[in-house]
């Protein structure tokens, strides 16, 4: 970056000027078209895409379902690069057209949830799963908004800059290292003394590796050497050992319209989905 930007007294808006998802940002909300969102047979009705915020809560469902909970769902995938998020049904939803939302049907009257947190801690406490109690609660919750508020970092900065940025710039993705570095240090060196992120494996442990346990197994922006990830060795026992439990695996697959067809299943809405509707299977839809 060698020329010095002057910004204006008053920013304005100038289309395509964004990088790889520049069609989709604008400045301001609310629905573009009109579109009703889905409605499946269970009570839980998921609205997403496999990135690591939608990753989170389908690995919850899925652990609930593991662990023999009656948490049946339907996910429903939404195409942020093709602008489903913007649709009304989903606004309604989510008013900050970002996924995942939920509608919880399982009440008197239909129930949303957006914010990944907030779906966790209600499907959580909903089943009375996958959140301690006590002294350990406290330090799961703190953990959980942790992640929440140190993943933009992750995302929105070091991710943009160093990948979907449309050109490379020393000073931001310098910036956003440090900080996705200095983040890492703080997960290695409370993981070197903590089998898991508060007490028992919780939603807390689910939410973070989605952003930083994916990333430093290489599927996050190709930077796991850029960041040494492999230096980090609590993190990576910690990662890998959540990446090897069966439930984490069927969660990364939902709602996923990336990568190897055979980890692909666009939406799920039943268990057997997993055997006989991955892309590999059926082919392109």
């Amino acid at each position: 970056m060698t020329d010095t930007y002057e910004p204006p007294k008053v920013w304005t808006w100038e289309p395509g000027n964004g990088g790889q998802f520049a069609n989709i940002n604008r400045p301001i909300a609310g629905a573009t078209h009109d579109k009703d969102l889905p409605v499946g047979k269970h009570p839980f009705q998921l609205y997403s895409l496999a990135t690591p915020n939608g990753v989170k809560v389908t690995v919850l469902f899925e652990e609930l379902l593991e662990a023999g909970h009656d948490a049946e769902y339907d996910a429903w995938l939404i195409r942020i690069n093709e602008g489903d998020q913007f649709g009304s049904g989903f606004v309604g939803a989510n008013p900050n057209s970002k996924i995942p939302a939920l509608m919880d049907h399982s009440g008197d009257a239909p129930q949303r949830v957006f914010e990944s947190a907030a779906i966790m801690l209600h499907l959580a406490e909903k089943f009375g799963a996958f959140i301690p109690q006590g002294a350990d609660r406290t330090e799961m919750m703190s953990w959980l908004f942790w992640q929440m508020g140190s993943a933009p970092y992750l995302g929105g900065g070091f991710g943009h800059f160093y990948a979907y940025a449309p050109e490379k710039w020393e000073y931001p993705i310098n910036r956003f290292a440090m900080e996705a570095k200095r983040q890492l240090d703080v997960l290695d060196r409370h993981l070197a003394e903590n089998e898991w992120m508060a007490g028992s494996y919780s939603i807390a442990d689910m939410a973070i590796w989605a952003w930083y346990g994916q990333l430093v197994l290489g599927r996050l922006y190709s930077a796991a050497e850029f960041l040494d990830v492999e230096s980090y060795t609590h993190v990576m026992r910690w990662a890998r050992a959540i990446d090897a439990r069966p439930a984490v695996q069927r969660g990364r697959m939902v709602n996923r319209a990336f990568g190897e067809p055979e980890l692909q299943l666009h939406e799920r809405h039943d268990a057997s989905d997993f055997e006989t509707k991955t892309q590999d299977k059926i082919g392109d839809s």
